[in-house]
């Protein structure tokens, strides 16, 4: 398979072209003949127009890729060798939703054929490849796993906004149903990853890897917001605590704050359910995402709080929010808990404004029912800072003081402004 795939002969495809699922292909596609599968045609469009939609990758990331963007069955039936890179969320009860994936499979399935390979990349529980997604391959196409065709499992380890840590640099898991295909499925990926792979012993175990990565961060800024909450109640700084802390060697350095996204926000859940399914209550787990989920109305109260304490009336009050993406210097806005911040201001009666040099007004507006503002006040009574993009650590205490009113509110969620709190009340995590 791997000297065919070099050679031109066979061809690999790679469904879902998100932020995970793009870079892949295109990496793959300077090397072998590849096709991008994706059932939304105005994505595609984008990215036969040599666009990221995701706006991670510039438009020079396309140049002198053997790729074809397709929604069609047939043309994905050219393919042997399948990397399934499509979103794993969880619903509106905090479960599962595997349609995306079961969905991805059900296309494999159809086109299946003897002696291809199907790897999955998409954050789950362990167990779900094997579980969910195989049995179903095998229904649909009539043939046999193991026998007929070779499945395995290699975790996704993009990190959005990160231009250091891209595929090529970070070292990939890689597993197998067997000997066999845990070394076709590690020379595969050693066509592009110069880092190396590591063989993991079974794919659960390469499933469970990938789950406990994020769900140890989760709970680590947990820990951080729940101590965040305890020193402000005793009035001290969280930021000067940590760094005080970080000057011990071995201090393992997170921080409070918002943890939205569609990884670190959502991946623990997979692993609580699966852990409900064999009779056991996550408790450290369950616990860390109850601080974490709670961060943003906590951030709201505090700060209208403040207000009051000012001696103002809320329902007259302004406030502006600064970042309304997940993280930092990334555009997506998928599981943003600044949403939460907003919509408890605004529950308190405050006139809320938004504004993000990333994000999109109308994505927004779809996604949360608020849009950014056109243009600033100078008379705000809170400015409050939620997301650390670039473009907000190049601001000055200057700037922030011409917009608000003389005895305004910095709400400061990632210390940015720490060390220039002169001409304003400051208060962060």
């Amino acid at each position: 398979m791997h000297r065919e795939l070099i050679e031109k002969k066979k061809k690999l495809a790679v469904l879902g072209l998100g932020y995970v699922g793009l870079p892949i292909a295109l990496e793959f596609a300077r090397k072998i003949s590849v096709i991008g599968f994706d059932i939304n045609e105005g994505r595609l469009e984008k990215m036969r127009n040599g666009i990221d939609p995701s706006g991670e990758l510039d438009n020079g990331a396309f140049n002198g890729c053997d790729i074809t963007f397709t929604s069609s069955l047939e043309e994905l039936r050219e393919a042997n060798f399948y990397i399934v890179t499509v979103p794993t969320p969880i619903d509106e009860h905090n479960l599962p939703d595997l349609k995306p994936l079961l969905g991805a499979t059900k296309f494999i399935g159809q086109v299946l054929k003897k002696g291809d390979y199907v790897v999955y990349e998409s954050t789950v529980y362990p167990g779900c490849t094997e579980e969910d997604c195989v049995p179903l391959l095998e229904e649909l196409s009539g043939l046999k796993a193991g026998s007929d065709f070779k499945y395995g499992y290699s975790p996704e380890r993009i990190n959005p906004g990160d231009k250091e840590h891209t595929i090529t640099k970070i070292l990939k898991v890689v597993s197998g149903c067997d000997e066999e295909a845990l070394t076709t499925v590690s020379e595969v990926y050693r066509i592009i990853v110069q880092a190396g792979v590591y063989h993991a012993a079974s794919v659960k175990v390469a499933e469970a890897a990938k789950i406990i990565e994020n769900t140890q961060r989760d709970v680590n800024i947990a820990l951080m917001n729940e101590l965040s909450i305890i020193f402000n109640k005793m009035g001290i700084n969280t930021y000067d605590v940590l760094e005080a802390a970080g000057t011990k060697w071995n201090f393992i350095r997170f921080q409070p704050g918002l943890v939205g996204g569609h990884c670190i926000g959502v991946d623990p859940y997979y692993l609580t359910y699966k852990a409900q399914e064999m009779g056991y209550h996550a408790q450290v787990i369950n616990s860390g995402r109850f601080v974490n989920d709670s961060m943003g109305f906590y951030i709201a109260k505090q700060t209208v709080k403040k207000i009051i304490a000012a001696g103002k009336d809320v329902s007259k009050s302004k406030a502006l929010v600064m970042g309304a993406t997940f993280k930092e210097n990334v555009e997506d806005i998928r599981n943003s808990k600044v949403a939460d911040v907003v919509k408890e201001l605004q529950s308190y009666g405050v006139q809320v404004d938004v504004t993000d040099p990333r994000a999109d007004s109308d994505d927004l507006k779809h996604e949360y029912g608020f849009e950014l503002v056109k243009s600033l006040s100078n008379s705000y009574d809170a400015i409050i800072i939620t997301v650390g993009h670039q473009e907000y650590k190049e601001l000055d205490n200057a700037w922030l003081k011409r917009h608000l009113v003389s005895d305004g509110l910095v709400v400061d969620l990632k210390g940015i402004f720490k060390k220039k709190t002169d001409g304003f009340t400051y208060w962060s995590l």
